[in-house]
């Protein structure tokens, strides 16, 4: 078995989360909502973390939006909880946990500018610096620089949220 290298703890990551829900009140300070879509299972989890910490800090509405991508073949059709016209020319904001090759992202990206929109920014816990496409997150939590074989894991348990390095 490979060891396993905690590169973000519960309470990193925590402070993270706050430091990007800052960002995001900064950046949609002249917004009443903003849309946050998740990437299905971490991301979205991730999402609503953010979620909370807007809306702690803020006056600004957020939706949720959970965005179903299949990351084995992400040119399949994409779903989202939201219907379009429910993102239509509102700020989004597009949150997965780990930015790997940018595949996902770059998906998400494409499959959100098929509407208007007024403002459209991206966010990950934990950018890896390795990747396929020209994708960048606006807001990321931390940036590593990692070897290829090398794989970053996030874990969202009850009390026991962590980043593992594997």
């Amino acid at each position: 078995m490979q060891e396993q290298i905690v590169i973000l703890t519960k309470k990193q990551i925590d402070h993270k989360i706050k430091r990007i829900a800052y960002q995001v009140y900064e950046t949609n300070v002249n917004e009443k909502e903003v849309i946050i879509a998740g990437i299905q299972s971490n991301g979205y989890t991730l999402a609503k973390k953010l979620k909370n910490a807007v809306e702690k800090i803020s006056p600004i509405k957020v939706t949720l939006c959970e965005v179903t991508i299949n990351k084995k073949r992400p040119t399949d059709a994409i779903e989202t909880s939201l219907l379009k016209q429910d993102y239509t020319n509102k700020s989004l904001l597009l949150v997965d946990d780990v930015l790997h090759s940018g595949t996902t992202l770059v998906y998400g990206v494409k499959h959100f500018l098929e509407v208007p929109l007024k403002q459209f920014k991206t966010a990950v816990l934990v950018d890896r610096n390795h990747k396929k496409y020209p994708v960048k997150a606006d807001f990321k939590g931390i940036s590593l620089s990692t070897s290829l074989n090398e794989n970053v894991v996030v874990i969202f348990e009850k009390n026991k949220d962590r980043a593992i390095l594997e």
